[in-house]
């Protein structure tokens, strides 16, 4: 019974740190190199989507204003 003894509240905030430390070790962080190619991939996209959602709204404002003018005839 005396070995299932919990540990007190400062050991395990201490153990708590220690292991965010070890963790925090280990991240590795992304070269200059590639953040700049991930940028630049990350750019594209949303230009490639927006010009796509621009081209559907337009086309679809388009055929609305073909539909309510042979609808008034």
């Amino acid at each position: 019974m005396a070995d299932t003894k919990k540990k007190n509240v400062f050991s395990r905030i201490s153990s708590f740190f220690r292991s965010c430390v070890g963790e925090i070790k280990k991240i590795t962080w992304p070269t200059p190199k590639n953040t700049t190619k991930n940028f630049l991939i990350v750019v594209v996209v949303i230009l490639i989507a927006g010009l796509f959602i621009y081209g559907l709204d337009r086309g679809l404002y388009a055929l609305l204003n073909l539909v309510m003018s042979t609808g008034t005839r």
